[in-house]
């Protein structure tokens, strides 16, 4: 069966030939290829509007991104023998970087797999499909994450609201093995239990591992506030340092009482603490009680998840580090980070600089880190550099 055309509006290829693989609604000749005749997920050839040949792809009508480039090779369409050969890619650049099976073994379009993510927790695969081209295509995926990997269990973390804009169901499955919800995975000698199956994201954040080794260059301090903590990454790593206080808030009863766990597990809990309760709140009461601390992390979820929330949520960056820096110890060591693919790095810094300015203290910048190479950058798709972490110094004004 021959592949449905997708033709493009006069002169909307410039950014998709530079490497970028998102295709707009508003980008598609209507006339030409009508979007109502397209169902979602269905394989495409996008074309220029002089029939220039761009790549195979898949369409989703009813969503704003309305298309996918996968492959711009014409001989080599949209296939099992495809997925088979992205994983491998995929798998030989992990297995390069790492000594262990803990990893992203597939961010989306950085590897080819627009819509496909990957967690890789040993013999356990925590897998996520956010797109309808995707979707239609999950029964040969699995089967080539089975071939390459050969795991143990695979369960389908499809819970993120990011479906819903393709039209998908939400949900958690269980599609290979009997997989319990407590796994033990290590992260630069450190011991941590994670729950692929109900844990956030699929049990762990494997983005900032790289940035929790910088920890170690500046030093921690004795007193270290670990806020957003989830199951304690960042505050364990600071413990382990050899900070004698760790205290980490969090607003999930849950996770704390993972922190503990996690703690006891690695001898640390003579060390580590929590506070349970809304990150704004516990650092004002921190603040108005006086506490200070030589290090202050801050690891929020992502204030900005849409483009009309920019101004909200830029507001909110500002008021967590103000609270963070106004709990710091002069000279203290700020760890902050934003992963809102909406706000780049520079208007982060901005957002910080004016918290500290509003604090009556001044910054200076040591060094920024992005997520760690198991999510690597697609230099023509912005969106892919997501993370930023700045490490800054505290100083009061002079």
């Amino acid at each position: 069966m021959k592949t449905q055309p997708l033709i493009l509006r006069k002169d909307q290829e410039r950014r998709l030939l530079a490497g970028h693989c998102w295709i707009y609604s508003n980008e598609v000749d209507t006339q030409a290829t009508p979007l109502k005749n397209l169902e979602p997920g269905q394989p495409v050839e996008i074309l220029s509007d002089h029939e220039r040949w761009i790549g195979h792809g898949y369409v989703n009508p009813h969503s704003l991104i309305c298309a996918r480039i996968v492959t711009r090779d014409r001989n080599h369409p949209l296939s099992p023998t495809l997925w088979l050969k992205r994983i491998h890619d995929a798998l030989a650049l992990r297995e390069r970087l790492y000594k262990r099976p803990f990893y992203r073994l597939v961010f989306g379009e950085s590897d080819g797999l627009p819509g496909l993510i990957v967690d890789r927790y040993d013999d356990l695969l925590a897998v996520q499909i956010t797109t309808a081209g995707m979707e239609r295509v999950r029964g040969e995926i699995l089967a080539a994450l089975e071939q390459v990997l050969r795991p143990r269990a695979i369960v389908l973390r499809n819970d993120t609201a990011v479906r819903e804009l393709e039209g998908l169901p939400r949900s958690v499955e269980t599609v290979l093995g009997t997989p319990e919800d407590h796994l033990t995975l290590i992260e630069h000698e450190l011991a941590f239990e994670v729950s692929p199956l109900s844990g956030q994201k699929t049990g762990w954040f494997f983005d900032q591992a790289e940035n929790r080794t910088r920890l170690a260059r500046y030093g921690v301090g004795k007193r270290v506030l670990d806020v957003c903590s989830y199951i304690g990454a960042w505050g364990l790593r600071a413990a382990a340092l050899g900070a004698e206080e760790v205290t980490c808030v969090d607003s999930s009863h849950t996770a704390l009482e993972r922190v503990a766990d996690n703690a006891a597990r690695n001898r640390l809990d003579n060390r580590v603490n929590h506070l349970h309760g809304d990150a704004f709140e516990v650092l004002r009461d921190l603040r108005d009680k006086g506490k200070r601390f030589d290090t202050v992390i801050l690891d929020p979820p992502a204030f900005i998840k849409r483009r009309k929330d920019e101004k909200e949520g830029t507001q909110a960056y500002q008021r967590l580090n103000r609270l963070g820096i106004e709990v710091l110890e002069p000279g203290g060591l700020l760890v902050t980070s934003s992963c809102s693919f909406h706000m780049d790095r520079d208007t982060f810094l901005r957002s910080v600089q004016l918290a500290a300015r509003r604090s009556g203290r001044n910054l200076q910048l040591l060094e920024v880190g992005q997520q760690g190479p198991d999510h690597p950058v697609h230099p023509a798709i912005s969106e892919t550099a997501y993370l930023k972490t700045c490490f800054l110094r505290v100083l009061p004004e002079f």
